[in-house]
């Protein structure tokens, strides 16, 4: 009969087990535009969903092979992704942590004790006291004989002074039946929490992984910038050789203002070169700690070539809800806070903990183990809290604040993403017209120099015209590949404001 009741009062546990207090979770509808503000410039594709996706090793697009060799080893090497995967990796441990509480918890307990002393039995040394009484002889008086009578008497205690050993060995085993939900919507928050954390690593990882390819174009950026100094130092060198060969041949009034003029420009353009370099060494610098390496072990030859800019896949509004891992953390952490709301309503239900024991205890140890020595119990244990003064309530409150606070959070990081993807978008249309202006600035400039030299060593023209040309040459050149590696630096952000090619379908289940 009792073990039918105990039978009965687990399954009534178990059916109530199905509860679950609090609001189920509803992603929050997000603002997003049926098409971005901004029209893609010539090249970008805007794409069907099912194709607007980046695929693969998205850097391998720009036909760099520093990228190429230094791009993978950001998600091993780099400390910051690094920091970021024991994080996700300690969220996987706290859902282990919650989802244990589902279950009893076993435990096993033995004792043995060794006892002494007087009024223990078993070996020992036995000890009798006591007092003997002897009688003496009676006399009589008068006529007769007299005879005397005596009895001997013997008391006394015996004391036995002894040790025996006793043995306990018991089993345990309690449970606290999930009635309410709270432990399921803990696993649940920390699940959310997980997954979050999850996303954070892939938005750690492309973070990296763009601004160390944007650190490569600025890298390239200086080398170019370097190649067209020295170029230009090359240009000024043969104009003062040719100022001071017309001033001391005499072929033209060239006035020594002219060589002067001629040599300072020379003079400029060569500290200009030597300053160049300062930036190319912290860029090469930043790369080495991008993939998790000391600069000094880390040597990058002078390069040649800008990368080349890619075709990037657009896509709608809508898919990168999917596609962004910092969006995708939000909308996990907005989960979290909706299921600390069912964990703070399930306070207000009682706690019920059922516990039993079984096991053996005997003295002495011998037959420890016989199953008259067998001895058991069961018992329940409720909690309730009737008055707490608005904690609770207090408690629930703070959890729902917290809970609107992370959609919050959510609806802006969206508006944020839709934000970061047009100002992608503008910024390379409009540096897409003035790449096309300049490149017919730099063609008009190179021609007017050549124009320039040429009247001066024909004596129609003075230095000051082409030094004028020269150094306008000079300047729309710098201006068009600083639009070069902006234009690349815009790719670089639209790849990471595009997701990378990350997708949500990627997080796991904890």
């Amino acid at each position: 009969m009792k073990l039918t009741r105990i039978s009965s009062f687990v399954s009534l546990c178990g059916a109530l087990g199905g509860c679950l207090v609090g609001p189920n979770y509803h992603r929050p509808n997000a603002p997003a535009a049926p098409a971005f503000k901004e029209q893609p410039p010539e090249g970008w594709t805007q794409a069907m969903p099912a194709d607007a996706a980046i695929k693969g090793d998205w850097w391998k697009d720009f036909h760099d092979p520093l990228l190429d060799e230094l791009e993978p080893k950001v998600a091993v090497s780099n400390q910051t992704v690094r920091q970021d995967y024991f994080n996700y990796q300690q969220a996987l441990a706290e859902v282990k942590v919650a989802r244990a509480q589902l279950f009893p918890t076993l435990g096993l307990t033995g004792s043995v004790t060794r006892q002494g002393g007087p009024g223990y039995s078993g070996s020992g040394v036995s000890t009798t006291t006591g007092t003997n009484t002897t009688g003496t002889n009676g006399t009589g008086t008068g006529t007769g004989t007299g005879t005397g009578t005596g009895t001997t008497t013997t008391t006394g205690v015996t004391l036995t002074r002894g040790s025996t050993t006793s043995a306990t060995l018991e089993g345990t085993a309690s449970w606290t039946p999930d009635l309410w939900g709270q432990v399921r919507r803990l696993i649940e928050e920390n699940s959310a929490i997980a997954q979050s954390d999850e996303a954070t690593l892939a938005n750690a990882t492309l973070s990296a992984q763009t601004l160390l390819a944007t650190t490569v174009i600025e890298l390239r950026w200086a080398d170019a910038n370097i190649d067209l100094a020295q170029k230009t130092v090359e240009s000024y060198r043969d104009a003062l050789r040719v100022t001071k060969a017309q001033g001391t041949a005499g072929i033209t009034a060239t006035p020594p203002s002219a060589v002067i003029t001629a040599q300072v420009a020379l003079e400029s353009t060569q500290a200009t070169l030597i300053g160049l370099g300062v930036a190319r060494a912290q860029y090469a610098h930043a790369i080495a700690v991008l993939v998790g390496e000391n600069p000094e072990d880390l040597d990058i030859p002078h390069g040649t070539a800008m990368p080349t800019l890619p075709t990037v896949p657009i896509g709608m509004p809508s898919t990168l809800l999917e596609r962004r891992p910092d969006i995708a953390a939000a909308e996990r952490t907005m989960k979290a806070q909706n299921a600390a709301v069912g964990i703070a309503v399930a306070a207000y239900y009682p706690t019920i903990t059922l516990s039993a024991s079984a096991g053996f205890t005997q003295s002495p140890l011998n037959g420890l183990l016989h199953a008259a020595n067998h001895v058991w119990s069961l018992g329940a244990n409720g909690t309730e809290t009737l008055f707490d003064f608005g904690e609770r309530h207090a408690e629930v409150q703070a959890a729902r604040a917290a809970y609107e606070a992370a959609v919050a959070s959510y609806r802006n990081t969206v508006l944020t993403a839709f934000e970061g993807v047009e100002n992608d978008l503008s910024t390379l249309r409009i540096l897409a017209d003035q790449g096309t202006a300049l490149d017919t600035a730099v063609q008009d400039a190179i021609r007017g120099t050549q124009i320039a030299l040429a009247e001066f060593e024909a004596g129609t023209a003075d230095y000051t015209t082409v030094a004028a040309a020269q150094q306008a040459q000079f300047g729309d050149q710098q201006t068009a590949l600083s639009v070069e590696e902006s234009r690349l630096e815009a790719a670089v952000s639209l790849i990471g404001d595009l997701g990378g090619g990350w997708s949500s379908g990627q997080l796991k289940e904890p």
